[in-house]
């Protein structure tokens, strides 16, 4: 991401019709990462159920959930519920920076929207410009398992 230290990081995503976010505190994801080092892209797994099974487990025995601010998954067609948890959280912390990386095809749509409320201190970047290995793109990894977690749920 380059060497701009930011406050906040919130990662948006979406698997078929589910769509979720997740909001971490800067000093948060620096402790959480040890604990995610093998979590990997869902799509990325050759056995998907062994691999979700032992993600649900080390989430919860590691109560992952703490290290998040906020995380939230809902059904696709409440996405507008989505984002306006995401303004809200801008518009309380708006003399913070903030990272938000969001799924490559909601992209330019929520850029749009996000620079109606705050253009100067918020960073969006698309899910495909995290770099592998880094702490932005690990964290990112919680929500796409959580969501896709979720998605199992209902199969």
């Amino acid at each position: 991401m380059g060497k701009t230290e930011f406050d906040y990081y919130i990662f948006v995503d979406y698997s078929e019709d589910i769509i979720g976010y997740a909001i971490i505190e800067k000093s948060k994801m620096f402790e959480l990462l040890p604990k995610i080092a093998r979590f990997k892209h869902y799509r990325s797994a050759q056995n998907k159920k062994i691999y979700i099974k032992n993600i649900k487990q080390s989430i919860k025995r590691d109560e992952l959930m703490a290290f998040f601010i906020r995380v939230k998954i809902k059904q696709l067609y409440k996405n507008m519920e989505i984002y306006l948890d995401i303004l809200e959280f801008l518009k309380k912390h708006e003399n913070c920076l903030v990272l938000i990386s969001v799924d490559n095809r909601q992209y330019s749509a929520f850029k749009k929207m996000v620079r109606i409320i705050d253009g100067e201190k918020v960073v969006i970047k698309q899910e495909s410009e995290l770099i592998e290995g880094t702490p932005e793109y690990q964290t990112s990894l919680v929500l796409d398992n959580l969501i896709n977690i979720e998605r199992l749920k209902n199969d």
